[in-house]
């Protein structure tokens, strides 16, 4: 089959090299898909790069998403699985074979029939996103009729969350960088958009909300934005932080937090409790079968364009970025 790897880290042009790559047979209580498209996420780019800890193998086939049609099932797995179309998310964990081949093995309950309203692409976006979107707006309890602020609205997991926390019932602030962020955020339906660029983001929130303040923050950049945070969340509010990027080790001003009985919950896909990804997984099935979810997708590349896919979420491309791997 042809593959995507790389053997050790660096920038994407150096080390991600193409060719043939054995065939992966599914174990025990995996399925075999073969894999029409490939989700970069910016997990995927910084683990490449060396950001996210040692190489667990010798040759790493990258990308924890993707969609496909299952081609075999390995012993104890229904043989009807076969041929239903499927996205798949966590390829890569805890294994070297990611979603950037032409085939790829993953535990049967790490894949979710496709419906037929979506595509491969979407199917592609959705695993670490949506996941983790989900977690961040309801691992506290239900939403509706309360605030909620997405930072980064118009990124990858914020445009789900933007998109979940409405349909919840709940009333979304989103924080953007740019008009046309904006505009996005707007569309997946915040009722609001703060440009934290040329904005005073607590002082808005303040305006926008009668002085109450926000009962939930979404969060993409916990450390750089704690202290607006702090200021904008209601007393018994939550922070829900699922990256820290310009702060990655941020002072946490105690007492400020516990004065507010703010809770603080860290959001990693990987190890979200099982039932919190079943839960996610029913809802994220309901609205896709009726056509209420929009998936922000990005540029699409070919299989021997990994690189430069790479390259292009490193640059912070819009919407997520797709490697066309097989037409199925």
């Amino acid at each position: 089959m042809q593959a995507a790897w790389y053997e050790g880290f660096g920038p994407a042009s150096e080390v991600l090299k193409t060719g043939h790559f054995d065939e992966p047979e599914p174990a025990p209580g995996e399925v075999q898909v073969q894999v029409a498209t490939s989700g970069v996420n910016p997990v995927d780019v910084k683990r490449r790069g060396g950001g996210r800890g040692d190489m667990p193998a010798a040759r790493m086939i990258p990308h924890f998403d993707g969609a496909g049609v299952i081609a075999a099932v390995g012993e104890g797995v229904s043989t009807e699985w076969v041929g239903e179309r499927v996205w798949f998310y966590e390829a890569n964990w805890g294994q070297a074979q990611g979603s950037a081949a032409e085939f790829t093995t993953v535990p049967a309950e790490r894949t979710v029939p496709l419906p037929e309203n979506m595509d491969f692409a979407a199917g592609a976006c959705m695993g670490i996103p949506a996941l983790t979107a989900h977690r961040c707006v309801f691992a506290d309890g239900p939403v509706s009729g309360q605030t909620v602020l997405v930072t980064g609205g118009a990124g990858s997991v914020g445009s789900y969350a933007v998109q979940f926390a409405k349909l919840a019932g709940a009333n979304v602030i989103s924080t953007v960088s740019s008009d046309e962020k904006a505009e996005l955020a707007l569309s997946f339906g915040a009722a609001h958009t703060i440009n934290y660029r040329g904005e005073d983001v607590a002082a808005r929130i303040a305006a926008l909300t009668d002085g109450a303040g926000v009962d939930r923050i979404v969060e993409v950049e916990f450390g750089g934005n704690l202290k607006t945070s702090i200021a904008a969340l209601k007393v018994n509010g939550v922070i829900a932080a699922y990256a820290s990027d310009a702060a990655r080790d941020p002072a946490v001003p105690f007492y400020e937090l516990v004065y507010k009985n703010i809770t603080v919950r860290h959001v990693l896909v990987f190890n979200m409790p099982e039932a919190a990804k079943a839960d996610a997984i029913a809802d994220i099935a309901r609205w896709s079968a009726a056509g209420e979810l929009r998936h922000h997708i990005g540029p699409h590349f070919p299989l021997d364009q990994i690189a430069l896919a790479h390259q292009t979420v490193e640059s912070g491309s819009m919407g997520n970025v797709i490697v066309d791997v097989a037409a199925l």
